[in-house]
């Protein structure tokens, strides 16, 4: 037989295993080869899954990172031009008018994007905390770049930033804000992402993302489970973040986390959460980069060091997935600074090989990495209610 047609039936074998367990819709999804992009949107989507191993495990477990950075801007690359694209479709952007968003940073290349794709002037607003990269990055994509100078004394910078999105709307008639914290578009914008993972590993069991909006961790798992209805979903949060019931404090990390309640976050649908905290995370993110040649900021630490975890502890069988949200490239001035991890003295300090326990937020307050397999609304639950500033 030539080595044509060994080729042909290897190849033939590989496509009969890949139609036992992946559905034909999701298939659908990738192809061969990158297609030719007219525009900038062709490149988002169709991001790679990487095996990690190192340094977490060393029995020939580990989980699949889906590489999120691969997009033009990172993961919100995919919100933002979904739900500019919804808007337009309802008629609430017009032709031309212009789009006002808080964000940390990756929301504000997305929008850039969709501002270049759909035409439309973009104002990102930020505050002190975004990483001088980022601010000439917008700045080299057209997008406007407001920074608040004092966080608000309840909601912190987040609110900060919201109050001057509507101060800017009010400026400007036909202003219009995708609002990511509690717009569905946001959530549903990821679907794609889910049916991509169905399309490349077969299944999920568990799926790992890190928490801020809730757009990302409730799109994925809520189409995954269409496939996968077993799956878990573990959710990552920052040590200071109230998402999911601790009280409100000043957080180095930013991407995940946050000072109000988003009403994407879909409380339900999680099985556990971790906090973690800025140390662990530039740990892992080193560990990462020189294992794997695979890293990123804050967010990719912090879900990269609770899915080694589980593929340490869980059966060797569970297929693990964890959405490692952008690059590192804009972190090269914090995560990988040694002297900014020197000055918040975050170096030489490796994470515990296990979390610790609570069995619910209310128990104390976490300042290391830390695991509660009691997810609670904290506007909701009774335990939390005076924690809640919606």
């Amino acid at each position: 037989m030539s080595v044509r047609s060994h080729a042909a039936v290897a190849t033939q074998h590989e496509l009969t295993l890949s139609e036992q367990v992946v559905p034909s819709s999701a298939r659908l999804v990738l192809s061969s080869s990158a297609a030719p992009c007219h525009t900038p949107a062709g490149a988002v989507g169709n991001t790679p899954v990487l095996w990690i191993d190192e340094p977490f495990t060393d029995d020939g477990r580990g989980f699949w990172a889906k590489l999120e950075g691969h997009n033009p801007g990172g993961i919100k690359d995919r919100p933002a031009l979904h739900m500019v694209k919804c808007a337009r479709k309802r008629g609430q952007l017009a032709p031309g008018a212009r789009i006002v968003e808080s964000t940390s940073g990756t929301l504000g290349l997305g929008l850039a994007l969709a501002g270049i794709v759909y035409e439309h002037p973009v104002t990102v607003v930020t505050d002190p905390g975004m990483e001088p990269m980022m601010v000439h990055m917008l700045s080299a994509y057209g997008a406007e770049v407001d920074i608040v100078a004092e966080p608000d004394p309840v909601g912190g910078w987040q609110e900060a930033r919201r109050r001057r999105v509507r101060q800017l709307l009010d400026a400007e008639p036909g202003a219009w804000c995708p609002d990511q914290y509690h717009n569905p578009d946001n959530v549903a914008s990821y679907e794609p992402l889910a049916v991509e993972l169905v399309a490349q590993l077969g299944r999920v069991d568990v799926l790992v993302a890190s928490v801020g909006t809730g757009g990302h961790s409730a799109g994925v798992s809520r189409m995954l489970r269409e496939f996968c209805p077993r799956l878990r979903l573990v959710g990552v949060d920052t040590v200071g973040s109230t998402i999911f019931g601790q009280p409100a404090a000043s957080r180095l990390m930013r991407g995940l986390g946050s000072s109000i309640y988003p009403r994407n976050v879909a409380y339900s649908a999680f099985d556990e959460v971790h906090w973690v905290n800025a140390t662990e995370a530039v740990w892992t993110c080193r560990a990462l980069a020189a294992h794997h040649y695979a890293s990123g900021g804050w967010s990719v630490g912090a879900v990269g060091l609770v899915a080694g975890w589980l593929a340490r502890t869980l059966p060797p069988e569970t297929r693990i997935a964890a959405i490692f949200p952008d690059g590192p490239h804009r972190y090269f001035d914090t995560v990988y600074s040694d002297a900014f991890c020197g000055a918040h003295d975050l170096l030489g300090h490796p994470p515990a090989d296990h979390p610790e326990h609570i069995t619910h937020p209310a128990d104390r307050v976490v300042g290391r990495w830390t695991r509660c397999m009691t997810v609670v609304d904290p506007v909701t639950d009774a335990r939390l209610t005076h924690l809640s500033a919606r």
